[in-house]
């Protein structure tokens, strides 16, 4: 889909190299500028290692890539950036404010020399901003850490470093979205995306209860605010989640467990109603669900059409896909893994040589 479109990814650590890797994912040409000697920040961000010493974050968003080590302080390798930049479609960089510039770059120069260029800037906190982008900072000042964990313990951080991910998949589509109008207009544009609103923005539902009601949500654990049942159940065996997200399926539900002060409750027949009563119908339901198995309540909850889940452990859960040690999880999107994450510098060579024609091999 992206075949034939040349990314110059200038950015490290998650959401930037993310970003690129979707849009390789999809097909394009994408050269990985790096710090020579160390390289992208997360190389080191070990262990776990792979036998060839790759760190596990490093290979996790950066297959489908060529590296190029470059140092933006050498008037050499300034010149050879400029040279990519103006054989490239898109670039994508998330320096500190400033960085840029005083390395010869300036970026409204560029694209009035290359007005078809799309150019994205990926940010911790927008473009007027000089404080650092890191997820545990973002998801906390965000309301994430506030709305995450259980009702009585501390603020929690999402498992994930999902802000990056979600900065990350925002700066693809945006970066998508400047090609189509390129491909109308002829004219690329300059695209700034930052983790603080990619992360306001994800608050979405909760973020929208609390303009509605003014008041501040709070943490539920593994519940829901607005739905009942929506949460997790301990089977007898190990934990389960039921998620209940109209009315026709609580019908189905309340049959399936068979619980009559539940199941014959006229007022817990809205949603309202069971929020309204939501202490005592999840109370009724984790006594029942306790008294058998996960298999047990799957099977008949999956066929009364409810909505339903085990909690899988994380290699359990890729069991079925076809994941590598080496270039991680497939695609999310409509693409292929076409080369693994590359090694430092591993073309500089080509690339000095070659330029953007060091992909001709790679179709």
């Amino acid at each position: 889909m992206l075949s034939n479109i040349n990314v110059l990814d200038m950015s490290r650590v998650l959401a930037g190299p993310l970003a690129t890797m979707l849009m390789g994912d999809l097909g394009a040409n994408v050269i990985k500028v790096e710090r020579p000697g160390s390289g992208d920040d997360t190389r080191g961000w070990g262990p776990p290692f792979d036998d060839i010493g790759e760190s596990a974050y490093y290979l996790s968003v950066n297959r489908n890539k060529k590296s190029l080590a470059a140092d933006l302080s050498v008037e050499a390798d300034r010149a050879l950036i400029r040279e990519l930049i103006a054989g490239a479609d898109v670039v994508v960089d998330n320096f500190r404010r400033g960085m840029l510039e005083r390395n010869g770059f300036n970026v409204p120069s560029i694209l009035e020399q290359y007005p078809a260029l799309v150019w994205c800037t990926i940010t911790g906190f927008g473009p007027d901003s000089d404080r650092a982008g890191y997820d545990f900072v973002v998801q906390a000042e965000r309301g994430w850490m506030a709305i995450t964990g259980e009702p009585r313990g501390e603020p929690m951080k999402v498992g994930v470093a999902l802000a990056d991910v979600v900065a990350g998949k925002d700066a693809c589509i945006a970066v998508l979205a400047a090609l189509v109008a390129r491909a109308r207009t002829n004219r690329g544009r300059h695209i700034t995306v930052s983790l603080a609103a990619s992360a306001s923005a994800a608050l979405v539902n909760v973020a929208q209860n609390a303009l509605v009601t003014g008041e501040e949500p709070a943490r539920w654990g593994n519940g829901h605010p607005n739905l009942v049942p929506y949460q997790l159940f301990n089977a007898r065996d190990r934990p389960i989640v039921i998620a209940v997200g109209n009315d026709a399926q609580w019908m189905a539900c309340a049959a399936v467990l068979a619980i009559p002060a539940l199941e014959d409750d006229a007022s817990l027949r809205t949603n309202a109603g069971r929020v309204a009563a939501r202490a005592r119908v999840i109370a009724a339901m984790e006594e029942r669900v306790r008294e058998q198995s996960s298999d047990y309540w799957l099977t008949r909850l999956d066929r009364a059409g409810v909505p339903c889940g085990i909690v899988r452990p994380v290699l359990e859960s890729l069991r079925d896909l076809e994941c590598s040690p080496r270039t991680g999880v497939p695609p999310s999107v409509p693409g292929s893994v076409r080369m693994p994450p590359p090694g430092l510098d591993e073309h500089g060579a080509e690339i000095r040589e070659r330029g953007w024609d060091a992909f001709a091999s790679h179709g």
